[in-house]
């Protein structure tokens, strides 16, 4: 097709508009913990409408972050009619934006037809009931959708019958890659489920189970499937997850049976001596590199210690250093495995 020199000072305009309008949005939010004035919460309604309607003209807009702006369930639902006509935006970020049940299905049911959407971030939505919907519609979602890399769906609260209707999408789905599950209330169950997910489906690469509860049991679960030679996990979370020397030790041995799985993070577990031990001959070895985990060893009186480091998937995320540049990618090490890793396929 033929763009006139009209469309391209037009398409210009609009982009600048949406820049305009992000800027504004993110006066109300960044760094401020006091919530919004009430003034401010009108004009936010209004500037998200007019964002909304920006986006779904625009033709270049890749990647929309609202995070920690309230737009609510009402504002959501205007997001996900957007996505209905929107072919080009890739990655949409809600997470903390107070959306509810009714907006986390709409996203669901419009990621059904959507082959745009790459990456959609739902984390901390304001759920009040128990019988786990979103994660039913969720799975609905993986089994038909061809498009979606990246899934993050922490702090839903999700139980083990949640990440079990999850994974009955995740073993039909062949293109998710990236799965964050972080700060749920997930057990050794869901972590069997998910072991079930990785025996069965080669194109996982990245399970967050930060700040859950899966134990050894869930560890073992998790290493047994590691172990198989057909796994393509190449980054696994499980910090603060009550694990204790079987199951982190599993995790070890795990890795020196598979070569692909090179990222573990483990702080806030039980480090006892023989976990200290294992972890500080994988890194010894080479196996494992102090940039791909978050711990790092060392000998006192001939007893090894861990210790913690500042690195993870996610670890700096939202943050950026105040003046020049952050020079620890390791803090942010799943932007760096989906860089060095193409997860772009060509819409269906």
């Amino acid at each position: 097709c033929t763009v006139s020199g009209a469309d391209k000072m037009d398409n210009e305009h609009r982009n600048k508009e949406v820049v305009m309008m992000l800027r504004l949005i993110g006066v109300y939010t960044h760094g401020n913990d006091s919530g919004f004035p009430a003034q401010a919460c009108i004009y936010l309604a209004q500037l998200c409408s007019s964002v909304i309607s920006i986006t779904c003209q625009n033709a270049t807009l890749k990647r929309l972050r609202m995070t920690g702006n309230k737009i609510g369930n009402k504002g959501a639902m205007h997001f996900a009619s957007m996505m209905q006509t929107n072919t080009t935006l890739e990655e949409l970020d809600v997470s903390d934006c107070d959306l509810a049940t009714q907006s986390l299905i709409a996203f669901a049911i419009v990621l059904n037809s959507n082959r745009s959407i790459r990456s959609i971030n739902v984390s901390r939505p304001l759920l009040f009931s128990l019988q786990e919907e979103t994660a039913v519609h969720m799975a609905r979602m993986l089994a038909v959708n061809q498009t979606l890399r990246e899934l993050h769906m922490g702090k839903h609260g999700m139980t083990d019958s949640g990440v079990e209707r999850l994974c009955e999408g995740l073993m039909i789905n062949r293109t998710l890659r990236y799965l964050d599950l972080r700060c749920n209330r997930i057990t050794r169950d869901g972590a069997k489920r998910l072991s079930e997910v990785l025996r069965r489906n080669s194109t996982l690469e990245i399970l967050d189970l930060s700040s859950n509860r899966i134990e050894d049991d869930g560890a073992v679960y998790l290493s047994e499937a590691v172990a198989l030679p057909h796994c393509k996990l190449r980054a696994l979370s499980v910090p603060n997850n009550s694990i204790g020397t079987t199951g982190l030790v599993s995790l070890t041995k795990a890795m020196n049976t598979n070569p692909n799985l090179t990222h573990i993070y483990i702080w806030g577990n039980r480090l006892e001596e023989p976990v200290c031990v294992a972890f500080s001959q994988l890194i010894a070895s080479g196996r494992l590199l102090k940039d791909h985990t978050d711990v790092s060893p060392y000998e006192v009186d001939g007893r090894f210690y861990l210790a913690e480091m500042s690195h993870g998937l996610q670890r700096h995320y939202y943050w950026v250093p105040s003046y020049g540049q952050d020079g620890d990618p390791a803090s942010n090490a799943a932007l760096a495995l989906n860089t060095s890793h193409c997860l772009d396929l060509q819409p269906c």
